[in-house]
């Protein structure tokens, strides 16, 4: 829904530095200057409709539901557990069904059938994810934090995680990193895994809460282990410089590998470091080479600068100097330049150098400019 909160927060929370590393023909796949830290916040959210496209009486202009009335907090929780159709419980969830098959006007219908007949929490969750969306309504931030605060008043830990996302990136009022703290942690408190994440990266950054790292790495476990890729690749980031646990770069390696194949770049790029040089797992270069192409091709310019460092080399993989070249440029427009390779490419045959010059166009020209 959205990214939200991209703060200050890493530099001076987590100084990871590394020794800089000087470009020399040996090197071919120098450390990073710097240890990626973990990301700022960033929600994980039910995962999109498969089917984009709309019936005709869910396309933009139907008629819209009539507004529903919102229901008085509760003393005591109501939140109703989802139940998935087919799945034997006393009544399916047909808001959610309509919603994850991208109907979204029935989705909204439906979720107000059921707040107005039940009061049932996750169904305000739903209208709020709606509303702050736009999905079958009109956009509106100000609804999507009503809704959500209901929900919240009923003990949903969805609600309670969305509406610390919309507090963070001041959406439906003014942005409020206090408010959004204890919201997360109630939400992490009930088993929320991105809240969990979420609230780890407040306690690395040690303003809503004092600095700690130990509490950070055990909230990142949580997540790590109910997988989401996110927390393992920062998990795997406290092994490796030994905070809040001990140095374990064995345990880096593993936490890398799940989450490179789970798809997060960092740790496709770190992981790829990892079985290039034999830290902390079996030395692998072809292994590595496989890595460094696959986030090279995802737009790491870290990775596009590694497997062109290696293609120069003939290490893991055979020499290839056009696409040493095609890569360098790639990276280098992206802001990774090595002195080394500009050597080298500038001391290639002219149809080797032109070759490459020719295959690094089409990315060139689509890679957006820098500022």
């Amino acid at each position: 829904m959205m990214r939200g909160w991209q703060g200050s927060m890493l530099a001076a929370m987590f100084a990871l530095a590394a020794p800089a590393w000087a470009q020399a023909p040996i090197q071919i796949v120098p450390p990073a200057a710097q240890t990626p830290p973990p990301k700022s916040l960033k929600p994980v959210h039910r995962p999109p409709p498969a089917k984009t496209a709309k019936p005709a009486a869910e396309r933009p202009g139907s008629p819209v539901p009539a507004k529903p009335k919102p229901q008085p907090s509760a003393g005591k929780s109501i939140a109703l557990p989802y139940t998935a159709p087919g799945s034997g419980a006393a009544e399916p969830d047909l808001a959610y069904a309509a919603y994850d098959g991208g109907k979204y006007l029935t989705a909204f219908a439906e979720a107000t059938r059921r707040v107005n007949d039940k009061g049932d929490p996750k169904a305000m969750t739903l209208l709020g994810e709606l509303y702050a969306n736009g999905f079958g309504v009109a956009k509106d931030d100000q609804k999507a934090v009503a809704w959500y605060s209901l929900a919240v008043d009923r003990g949903d830990r969805e609600a309670m995680f969305e509406l610390a996302m919309l507090r963070l990136a001041g959406r439906g009022g003014p942005r409020d990193r206090d408010a959004a703290a204890p919201l997360l942690e109630r939400s992490a408190q009930l088993g929320h895994v991105a809240a969990s994440y979420n609230l780890a990266l407040l306690y690395l950054e040690g303003q809503q809460f004092d600095r700690d790292f130990a509490k950070a790495a055990e909230l990142l476990r949580g997540a790590a282990d109910a997988g989401n890729p996110d927390a393992q690749y920062a998990l795997a980031t406290l092994y490796k410089e030994g905070r809040g646990v001990p140095k374990d770069l064995g345990e880096t390696a593993r936490l890398l590998g799940t989450a490179a194949r789970a798809g997060n770049l960092d740790a496709e790029v770190e992981y790829a470091i990892a079985l290039f040089n034999g830290t902390g797992i079996a030395k692998d270069e072809a292994g590595a080479v496989g890595w460094f192409r696959r986030a090279a091709r995802q737009g790491s310019p870290i990775a596009q600068n590694r497997l062109a460092r290696i293609l120069a080399a003939g290490r893991g993989a055979p020499a290839d100097p056009v696409e040493a070249t095609k890569w360098h440029l790639i990276a280098k427009a992206a802001g990774e330049s090595d002195p080394w390779l500009d050597s080298f490419v500038g001391n290639l045959k002219p149809a080797e150098r032109e070759a490459g010059e020719k295959a690094a166009k089409p990315w060139l020209a689509s890679l957006p400019p820098r500022t």
